[in-house]
């Protein structure tokens, strides 16, 4: 039997209109300060992790959507950037090991550039429609854990007071989707909702119930019998 995830889609979709609200509000007041437009793919490059719900929205989007010579290009570059973020990953720990702090790590990952794999070589989305909430903000103020940020590209000016939205409230509003999504379908990891990913993990995985955890009911009917 297929999973449905129609019903927590449904409810992703709605942080997503949140987030473009709050991003049109912004837009409105400081659209000066916004260099957002065709062709500029500074955010496609940024390093970000997919909760749970946003990439199985991703994964599914993505087989709706890219087929044939197109999927097995798409995959292609999910694997280079995956290897490559590999890389970065494992450069970091070791330093992490080595007694570099956490904040200064986050800082020089932050940093980093990779060329998200659903970019195309006109450097367009070739997902834009459906793309993660990361992209849709990015570009505006942003308080993270705390912190703030934006875009570098951006006509912000740091020390200047402006309308921010609270990455942290939009992030744990997933993880209560995610975790909803975990807990209907019985899964046997009970942390899997807490579980992060990149957009290339997201178009490469195969989320089937095997990878979720969830029990097949109707094969473990067959076996009571």
């Amino acid at each position: 039997m297929d999973l449905n995830f129609e019903q927590f889609f449904l409810k992703y979709e709605a942080v997503v209109k949140m987030a473009d609200n709050a991003f049109d509000k912004v837009r409105a007041s400081h659209s000066g300060c916004i260099k957002c437009k065709i062709g500029c793919s500074d955010c496609c490059h940024a390093l970000f992790d997919l909760t749970l719900i946003e990439a199985l929205y991703i994964n599914h989007k993505v087989k709706e959507m890219v087929d044939g010579d197109k999927k097995l290009r798409l995959e292609e570059k999910a694997n280079i950037a995956d290897r490559a973020l590999f890389k970065l990953k494992k450069k970091a720990y070791k330093e992490f090991e080595g007694g570099k702090s956490e904040d200064d790590i986050l800082k020089d990952m932050a940093e980093k550039r990779l060329r998200c794999p659903l970019l195309n070589k006109d450097d367009r989305c070739d997902l834009y429609e459906f793309r993660p909430i990361t992209c849709r903000l990015y570009g505006i103020p942003l308080s993270i854990g705390g912190k703030g940020h934006t875009c570098g590209v951006s006509g912000f000016q740091e020390g200047e007071q402006y309308p921010t939205i609270n990455m942290d409230i939009i992030q744990t509003k997933l993880y209560e989707i995610s975790d909803e999504l975990v807990k209907s379908f019985g899964s046997k990891y009970s942390k899997m909702s807490e579980m992060l990913v990149p957009v290339s993990m997201a178009v490469l995985n195969n989320y089937d119930r095997e990878y979720l955890g969830i029990p097949d009911r109707e094969k473990c009917a067959d076996q009571k019998k």
